[in-house]
């Protein structure tokens, strides 16, 4: 039995043709489906088949007596499914006129892209901010996932508390206390789903009470414009100098709430000094403000050990934030964020109303990671390897860029690298370098007002880039094996 063509519609395909042929076929695999699964399988075989194109607006379909008898299958099967199709739009029928493929359904071919950024095969990419993934501990996570759901309990894969799992919340408070130096109370901790929505609730809670501008490091992360905007913030640039932000503009600015990375600022790689920590929490209590501390890689310090949060030092004027993004790997996404107790419960209804908490399984999981010391033993082999990594960048750029310098604290997974005058301008080296296949970012993509510059203790910010002026590069380098660096900075070299 095949297809008809009705007044007006387009032909499915006439009687016996291979294109309506074609379309019944379509339904044989779901005539052979278990009996208490072949119902549905037919009307999914059938809105498949109008989705796609198979049937066509206007197409006539045999009556339930005469499908039911092709496929073999009961005719009260064949009327269910089409008075379910007919409910749902895919088909039309009318009283003693047959039934009929509908006009609503636009065929559409289906694919899913993959937007994650993703580097080719052949280019040394160079670009900051992503940890080396090969490192991620596949088995201890495996059998910390195979611990939990052996042994969590039922009632804990229900709704969770906004805040996260008191376990976890717990185990982070331990964990950041003890590592980073922060006054942590579960009760004040939040599970989230990385700094940028820890970043997206704080601002949305205090635009709620009145707030409606953010300052930022200038040079500084990209996406705080983004994030800022949508919770309906304006970013006012904030410059710095070579002991962290500059408290003048600061002071000018007329900002209440700044975002800050003081242990290891992004991009320029200085860390904020003791006065100058000091002298923000004293601009924060004069004007009732806020910091919110990102504390992106505060973990790996090279040369010494981390300094502590900031947030240590008055945790009611600094919130403080962090995720396993840098640790572990960003696609976990999981992080934390800790609120003073005057906006914990504003922020936790926040939380609540975005996305009713975060997922229990990956909670539970990462709490035993941390509880039984994995986590520890992962920030060790990550610290052990950055830092090879960090000299072999280092190595490589004395031995084929003379006169090079890496500046910035050695911590982290990027460094500065400053490139004597005879490589520029910058524009055309960036250029040259591109072209040989290898991806680098300038400091001066990281200013918010277009301007060049940033300090690394050498130079001033807000210089503009000229002919002639020292490159100044941001080289992400944890993702690499030192061998791929020195392959990288090679090929740089031959293409300048």
């Amino acid at each position: 039995m095949t297809p008809s063509t009705g007044p007006g519609g387009p032909p499915g395909g006439p009687p016996g043709s291979a294109a309506g042929s074609a379309a019944w076929e379509l339904l044989l695999p779901a005539a052979s489906a278990p009996a208490r699964a072949r119902g549905r399988a037919l009307q999914e075989a059938l809105r498949d088949a109008v989705r796609s194109g198979r049937l066509t607006p206007g197409t006539r379909l045999p009556s339930s007596r005469d499908l039911a008898a092709d496929l073999e299958v009961s005719r009260g099967l064949v009327t269910e499914a089409y008075e379910q199709l007919t409910a749902e739009g895919y088909l039309r029928s009318g009283r003693g006129a047959g039934t009929w493929v509908g006009d609503a359904v636009r065929a559409a071919r289906p694919r899913a892209r993959d937007l994650a950024p993703r580097a080719p095969a052949d280019r040394v990419d160079f670009v900051p901010g992503t940890p080396d993934l090969s490192l991620f501990p596949r088995s201890a996570w495996a059998a910390a996932q195979r611990g939990v759901l052996t042994e969590l309990p039922h009632e804990s894969l229900g709704y969770p508390d906004p805040r996260g799992l008191p376990g976890l919340r717990t185990a982070l408070a331990e964990l950041l206390a003890r590592r980073r130096g922060v006054v942590a109370d579960p009760e004040r901790i939040m599970v989230v789903s990385g700094v940028a929505q820890a970043t997206s609730l704080l601002a949305s809670v205090l635009h709620a009470r009145g707030t409606r501008t953010a300052g930022v490091e200038d040079p500084g992360s990209p996406q705080h414009h983004a994030l800022y905007a949508a919770a309906g913030l304006g970013t006012v640039p904030l410059p710095l100098d070579d002991e962290g932000l500059a408290t003048g503009p600061l002071h000018a600015s007329g900002v209440r709430l700044v975002v800050t990375t003081p242990a290891h600022q992004f991009p320029t790689g200085i860390a904020y000094s003791a006065r100058r920590r000091v002298e923000l929490l004293d601009w924060a209590r004069s004007v009732d403000g806020l910091v919110l501390e990102d504390d992106y890689d505060g973990d790996f310090r090279y040369d010494r050990a981390p300094v502590g949060a900031l947030q240590g030092l008055d945790p009611e004027r600094v919130a403080y934030t962090g995720s396993v993004s840098k640790s572990l790997a960003p696609g976990l996404r999981l992080g934390w964020l800790l609120v003073p107790d005057w906006l914990a419960d504003a922020v936790v209804e926040r939380k609540r109303t975005t996305d009713l908490g975060h997922p229990t399984l990956d909670q539970a999981v990462f709490s035993r990671f941390v509880e039984r010391g994995d986590y520890d033993r992962r920030l060790r082999v990550c610290q052990r390897a950055y830092r090879e990594r960090r000299d072999a960048l280092v190595a490589a750029l004395a031995e084929h860029f003379p006169g090079s310098r890496v500046t910035g604290i050695a911590a982290g997974l990027h460094a500065i690298a400053t490139l004597p005058q005879r490589y520029g301008p910058e524009e055309g080296f960036l250029a040259r370098v591109t072209g040989a296949g290898v991806a680098v970012r300038p400091l001066t993509a990281y200013a918010h007002d277009g301007a060049g510059g940033g300090p690394a203790g050498d130079a001033p910010v807000g210089d503009a880039p000229v002919a002639g002026k020292e490159v100044r590069l941001v080289l992400g380098y944890a993702h690499l094996t030192p061998g791929r660096i020195r392959a990288g900075v090679e090929r740089m070299a031959r293409a300048v």
